[in-house]
């Protein structure tokens, strides 16, 4: 099939944006990702869509609406959809004629029929991959997860035209799944998260009644708050009013029943334990400044965009000994095995301290952290899909920030 002259050079997939944005669901930061790249690439760009009965590559001005209506979607997102950018959807899909395909959420790599449309549609796939935690790390996955994810896997490593992953982390973990399946890498290229700077200064902020620390993310089972909530039940018990206190910040997500029952039923952790589902980017910028560190007990991270919005605005962070933090916490954060409880109290105790040396030596170092922006994230990008665009050989992977 071959593209109109008027068609964009590159075809962006955002069958996840419009599902996520239909149910009206908060971003989670593989929707950030998605954001980013639409925001990006959309004057360059046709919007894709798969549906279980079709994909489609819109035309030019259809994709641009489409856009628009995902950038700033309308108080009625639904209504404006159907009325607006699917009105054309009974048309002809347009040609890819050998143009690059960026697939950013991991979308429909496992449906019927993917693959049989990437052969008739002659696009050539460039996928991104944020992590194989559901192959690496199932228990902290539903139920049949894993399956899904390796044929996910399998699609990118068996179809693709490259990959880009999040950070070094996320490319050696699929280079083990591709030995174990016995599959080439197709090439790849290590990118880094952009950080969008939160508007923050400790200047004017009251100092928190009590040492506060604070956990982000989405509350599911990798994420660990079990083991904090154990530290915290401890804490009060041995402290009672001068135990710490710990907020929550992040939405429910899954595999996590037994710190749901705590947060709801657990009266002992009242007025100690204090979970905020979601915040504006200003109030989170106020909590990380006047607690006393971030903490992040995960099990398994392929990134880890919280930690480093934390070390960006100069809050000292406390870890898991992870292979993702290591390489993205740029030897700033303090890293504990997320098995060691006890390691994990005695920092907390300690950073809790107003005479705490080490956590005045972290804010020592974390005033060398240097932040990865969107921009420093595309330049990567844009350098390496040139390298593949022009049929030079690309780059098997780059450090970003070195």
């Amino acid at each position: 099939m071959r593209a109109l002259a008027n068609d964009a050079r590159l075809l962006l997939d955002v069958t996840r944006l419009i599902w996520r944005r239909w149910d009206g669901r908060r971003p989670t930061g593989v929707d950030r990702v998605c954001l980013a790249y639409l925001e990006h690439f959309a004057d360059q760009a046709q919007a894709v869509v798969q549906h279980p009965r079709f994909r489609r590559i819109f035309d030019r001005r259809s994709s641009s609406e489409l856009f628009q209506l995902l950038r700033e979607p309308p108080e009625s997102f639904r209504r404006a959809l159907v009325g607006r950018a699917l009105r054309r959807l009974g048309g002809r899909s347009c040609g890819s004629d050998g143009r690059l395909y960026l697939n950013i959420g991991h979308t429909g790599l496992d449906s019927e029929g993917f693959r049989a449309w990437l052969r008739k549609s002659g696009v050539r796939p460039i996928y991104f991959v944020h992590d194989l935690i559901p192959i690496t790390h199932p228990q902290f996955c539903r139920a049949g997860e894993a399956e899904i994810h390796r044929e996910r896997m399998r699609t990118v490593l068996e179809t693709g035209c490259g990959v880009i992953g999040n950070s070094r982390t996320t490319l050696d973990a699929l280079k083990q799944f591709a030995d174990e399946e016995a599959l080439p890498v197709p090439p790849a290229v290590a990118a880094w998260l952009g950080c969008t700077a939160l508007s923050a200064s400790a200047h004017d902020l009251p100092a928190a009644e009590r040492p506060t620390f604070l956990a982000l993310g989405t509350i599911e089972g990798r994420k660990n708050h079990l083991l904090l909530l154990e530290i915290w039940s401890r804490l009060v018990a041995r402290l009672g009013a001068d135990a710490p206190r710990l907020l929550i910040i992040g939405q429910r997500g899954w595999q996590a029943e037994g710190v749901f029952e705590i947060l709801d039923r657990d009266e002992t952790l009242h007025g100690h334990v204090f979970e905020l589902g979601n915040c504006s980017d200003q109030e989170l910028a106020r909590h990380l400044l006047t607690s006393r560190a971030a903490l992040f007990p995960s099990n398994a991270e392929g990134f880890g965009l919280p930690l480093v919005e934390a070390l960006s605005i100069g809050v000292p962070v406390i870890a898991s000994d992870l292979p993702a933090f290591h390489e993205i916490g740029q030897g700033v954060p303090l890293l504990i095995s997320p098995a060691d409880a006890g390691a994990w109290e005695a920092a907390i105790l300690d950073y809790a301290r107003p005479e705490s040396a080490a956590r005045a030596a972290q804010l020592e170092r974390v005033q060398s952290f240097r932040r990865f922006d969107w921009a420093m994230h595309f330049r990567i990008v844009e350098q390496w899909l040139t390298s593949l665009g022009s049929g030079a050989a690309a780059p098997s992977s780059i450090r970003p920030g070195l």
